[in-house]
């Protein structure tokens, strides 16, 4: 199915670390579609919750909702507990964004035209001449939305490494660690020996991976706090029937 294709080719738009989605959850690259930012929200678009000035609305929502069920082929029924759950780890997608904008522009982080222009241009060798930008007429979405919020997810990627990733430490006693449970012993004696520093390499990249993984969890936490999140409980209910609004899968 066509939809499916472009879905998993839209994975590489992030690099390694956030391709295999534990990041930022299941639906993260769903927010690419959407406008979320600071918006005059008196032209009949709800305030459905907000992070400092950035908002996201009723409409932006649901829009985003069609998307993930036309994704994931996904056919739940009226108010059933697998839809309120999609909704719940929507919403938590949505604010989760505004919280790493916010924290980038606290941080001074930013996206540089050069930076925006090779993201691009690897994402769109993937397709062949004319199919990127048919792709995007098939999800009504001009190439300017598409490209603002490619730098949107560029910008958080960058949040991550800066807030997350550069402040895991690798000790040389991890390295030795994760090799003698890992790696030795493992190659037959037939095979040339590889290169330390290359296998080094490879350690602590895994190693920072794993480590950044655990500690995800406690830094989204610890990040969320200092941001004071607003949800409109009122239209919060309209959409999912509930009052409560559990964060759980954030």
């Amino acid at each position: 199915m066509r939809q499916k294709r472009v879905i998993r080719n839209w994975g590489g738009m992030i690099k390694p670390f956030l391709k295999t989605l534990w990041l930022i959850g299941p639906v993260s690259f769903l927010l690419l579609f959407l406008g979320c930012g600071e918006k005059d929200t008196g032209l009949g678009n709800e305030l459905l919750a907000r992070v400092g000035d950035r908002v996201v609305t009723v409409l932006d929502f649901n829009e985003a909702f069609e998307i993930s069920k036309i994704a994931f082929d996904q056919s739940t029924s009226e108010q059933s507990e697998d839809l309120r759950q999609a909704q719940i780890r929507l919403l938590n997608e949505l604010i989760l964004e505004m919280v790493f904008l916010e924290r980038a522009n606290e941080t001074g982080i930013s996206v540089t035209d050069i930076e925006l222009e090779k993201a691009v241009a690897a994402i769109k060798s993937d397709y062949p001449s004319g199919e990127f930008e048919e792709t995007l007429l098939e999800f009504a979405v001009s190439y300017e939305t598409w490209e603002n919020r490619l730098k949107t997810r560029l910008i958080m990627e960058k949040v991550i490494e800066k807030e997350l990733e550069n402040r895991i430490t690798i000790t040389p006693e991890d390295i030795s660690e994760y090799y003698q449970k890992n790696l030795q012993g493992k190659k037959g004696e037939s095979e040339s020996p590889p290169d330390s520093d290359d296998i080094n390499e490879i350690i602590v990249k895994q190693l920072r991976r794993e480590k950044a993984e655990a500690s995800y969890t406690d830094w989204i936490k610890e990040l969320k706090a200092k941001y004071d999140i607003e949800i409109n409980s009122e239209q919060w209910k309209k959409i999912t029937g509930s009052n409560s609004y559990d964060s759980k899968n954030s």
